[in-house]
């Protein structure tokens, strides 16, 4: 069956005539990440969030210590600290207990404070 031939009819655009307003452009990604969207502004707070617990756990704890720390994070009221291996993460827990009343100090509205086993990678 042969194909059908289009015709060049005025009926019928091609190109759209938009009038309607556009999202004002954004630049960089820093732009992005600033406030546009509620998204990453969450997300934003929650690095702003995992950075100092980071910190402040690495002037508190000893430096060999310090370093063998794979994240911490903050879920649903809880403080979840982890360790590259299992046996870092015991020795982890020891230095929290005796930290934990400098966090909660620091952190008035967290309801417990977990160690857990995260390997980098």
């Amino acid at each position: 069956m042969p194909k059908k031939m289009s015709r060049n009819k005025r009926g019928s655009t091609r190109v759209s005539t938009r009038t309607a307003s556009r999202p004002p452009q954004i630049h960089s990604v820093k732009e992005l990440l600033r406030g546009k969207l509620p998204l990453l502004t969450r997300v934003t707070h929650q690095a702003t969030r995992q950075n100092l617990w980071h910190e402040f756990l690495a002037a508190r704890v000893p430096a060999p210590l310090a370093a063998r720390i794979s994240g911490v994070t903050e879920h649903a009221g809880t403080l979840v600290i982890f360790a590259e291996s299992a046996a870092w993460c015991a020795r982890l827990r020891y230095a929290v207990l005796e930290l934990e009343a400098d966090i909660r100090a620091a952190d008035a509205t967290l309801s417990g404070i977990e160690v857990r086993v995260l390997p980098r990678g």
